[in-house]
């Protein structure tokens, strides 16, 4: 099948850049492995996932929110946000398609796409002359490497695999990673009964919702080491030192991290008063496992009933994608740093790469079909 554009990932990256599409009159495909869109979204996240920034930040192109939506959303809104999203643009995916492979034709300068139909196991050929990268950083759980996880005697998963804390009451529970998803799993545990624990290995700044919306604001007027100080500024405040709960506070402010590193800071949802209150225990690193024992970098070991990786993704694209050198490294990250991370060659792009969220997913997808517009249009 022939299309002018291909786009693999059907999440918001895939469906925000088919709606620009759409918008501009170009036709477009979706290929998704999954049996529905936003398979992240409703397969792989935890029940109480509410998203950490103000809705202004979290729209995609062309639809805002309805009057009365709540300023920071629930996992279930955003849900029906998407639904209402991919039927107001007529979006319409391809499941059950899994990408093995995508290479470029330079006699044809077209876009030769392999994918195989999981349902009848037929493999289907897609030529494309634009080809967009929308499976994200967070395509695959990352689970690291540690001595001896394979003799643990409990149950580890991945925390794309965790829903809540139902079936973890009154058990011994480690979650390993102090991201928003770590942070945010340890007080579910602990909310269900279980014994929370959580390995902060880093030092890392801590903030609420509404500290994030307020350096959002002032990022448009103020330089951002002036928002860094107002910020960092309000968590002493609110928060004092967290160095002796085993959080130290970074030297560098939490948004040049996340523009440098790509490091997000922990937006509190109430785990750092149940740390100080000493429902739940703060951890090092870990080093080894052995049997149920976990052993840590301070020298100490403790019995778990389970462990939660909160890890991270990675990217897979270098699974399936040819000659994307000029756009990813060996990662499968962009080469080009933020605001250019988008844009390859020979009609190659990405969306949903630039650990900007949904913001960034949105401001990828208008540059990318406005690019291909332009291209088309011979503008």
């Amino acid at each position: 099948m022939e299309e002018v554009v291909i786009i693999v990932g059907a999440g918001p990256s895939g469906l925000a850049t088919s709606a620009c599409l759409n918008v501009l009159s170009i036709p477009n495909i979706i290929l998704e492995r999954e049996d529905c869109f936003a398979s992240l979204w409703k397969k792989r996240s935890y029940d109480r996932l509410k998203l950490h920034l103000g809705k202004q930040f979290c729209q995609l192109p062309h639809m805002p929110y309805p009057p009365g939506t709540p300023t920071f959303i629930p996992k279930a809104r955003f849900l029906r946000y998407l639904e209402d999203y991919v039927s107001h643009f007529q979006i319409n995916p391809r499941y059950h398609r899994l990408v093995e492979s995508a290479s470029y034709d330079k006699v044809a300068g077209k876009w030769h796409i392999v994918a195989k139909n999981t349902l009848s196991d037929e493999s289907e050929v897609y030529l494309g002359k634009f080809l967009v990268v929308a499976t994200g950083e967070n395509s695959e759980g990352l689970i690291p490497k540690i001595p001896g996880l394979d003799s643990f005697g409990g149950e580890f998963m991945h925390c794309s695999k965790y829903k809540n804390g139902n079936r973890f009451a009154d058990k011994k529970v480690l979650v390993v990673g102090c991201g928003n998803s770590g942070m945010e799993i340890a007080y579910d545990l602990w909310d269900q009964g279980a014994i929370a624990s959580i390995v902060v290995r880093n030092p890392k700044h801590v903030v609420t919702k509404e500290m994030v919306l307020l350096g959002m604001f002032l990022l448009k007027y103020v330089p951002r080491e002036v928002v860094d100080y107002v910020i960092v500024s309000f968590a002493k405040l609110i928060y004092g030192d967290l160095s002796n709960y085993g959080i130290p506070r970074p030297k560098e402010g939490p948004f040049y991290l996340k523009d440098v590193t790509r490091s997000s800071p922990i937006i509190d949802v109430g785990t750092i008063g149940k740390i100080k209150e000493g429902e739940i225990q703060v951890m090092p690193a870990v080093t080894k496992i052995e049997g149920d024992y976990v052993y840590f970098s301070n020298g100490k070991m403790n019995q778990f009933d389970a462990i939660i990786f909160a890890t991270g993704y990675k990217s897979t694209v270098l699974k399936w994608l040819q000659e994307g050198e000029n756009l990813f490294n060996e990662d499968g990250m962009p080469k080009k740093s933020f605001p250019n991370h988008w844009n390859g060659e020979n009609g190659l792009y990405c969306v949903g790469f630039a650990s900007r969220g949904l913001f960034g997913i949105a401001r990828d997808a208008e540059h990318i079909a406005n690019h291909i517009n332009g291209v088309v249009r011979g503008k």
